[in-house]
């Protein structure tokens, strides 16, 4: 097992005096690395107590780290030690999500220049191989990273979901516009990406994450997609996917 260093940094972002916390991993040897960056989901309900939490998943730390790879975990505004207010599409009160659209894409837009800002500090760091950067997430941070990885064209080798989705089925009328909607924003990168989706997600089904996908083909996207036997929290199964995981990397290398 290769030793890791784990340290947090913090960065600017694009609103003046407000720093997002930047969590990275990587190999105890020489770089530069591989390097994959990983966008953390929602908070479930939406609930207050759940935003100081900084999410770093250790079966993605250990899975990359041991390939070689560095991992880069950004904590988007108001999330984990990241200064801001956390507004990626809260209700009217500020507590639970809202299932207006308007609502979402302001959301998904504030994500996108978090993610802006993760980017033009990567690419000052010296320790990445910039030939070699991949995009993944889990749930929100999923469907944003296809869906980055297209609107950011030429950016990533590689775009890895974890049960994507904007919208739950919470909102059962605009959870089913939003989400294909914004995956087919990632069509055009140009990248095969790798869609992980558990068949017991209670947030989203089955049916409606393979629509999403057959959604993202028809605009033009590529991508594998795996019905694997878990739920939500299929990130910390590792077992579940780890040999297509391990297929695809090796496309990215």
């Amino acid at each position: 097992m290769r030793q890791v260093l784990k340290s947090s940094t913090f960065i600017d972002s694009s609103e003046p005096g407000v720093r997002l916390e930047l969590i990275v991993a990587r190999p105890q040897s020489s770089g530069p690395f591989p390097t994959l960056i990983f966008n953390h989901g929602s908070t479930g309900g939406g609930k207050p107590s759940m935003f100081k939490r900084s999410v770093c998943p250790t079966t993605i730390q250990t899975y990359f780290t041991e390939r070689g790879w560095m991992v880069l975990f950004p904590q988007r505004r108001g999330r984990g030690k990241s200064g801001g207010k956390y507004g990626e599409g809260l209700s009217a009160g500020g507590t639970g999500y809202s299932c207006e659209v308007d609502v979402a894409l302001r959301g998904f837009e504030r994500a996108v220049e978090d993610m802006d800002a993760v980017m033009a500090h990567v690419e000052t760091r010296d320790d990445v191989d910039h030939s070699r950067i991949a995009i993944g997430g889990v749930s929100r941070g999923g469907i944003l990273s296809v869906a980055y990885a297209g609107l950011r064209p030429g950016k990533f080798c590689g775009a890895i979901n974890f049960n994507g989705g904007w919208l739950g089925s919470g909102c059962p009328t605009t959870y089913e516009e939003i989400n294909p909607r914004i995956f087919r924003m990632g069509a055009t990168a140009g990248i095969s990406s790798l869609w992980l989706h558990g068949t017991k997600d209670l947030y989203y089904r089955m049916p409606h994450c393979r629509s999403n996908f057959d959604s993202f083909v028809s605009a033009g996207g590529k991508g594998i997609f795996v019905a694997a036997p878990g739920g939500h929290g299929l990130v910390h199964k590792p077992q579940l996917w780890k040999h297509e995981l391990e297929s695809y990397i090796r496309t990215l290398e």
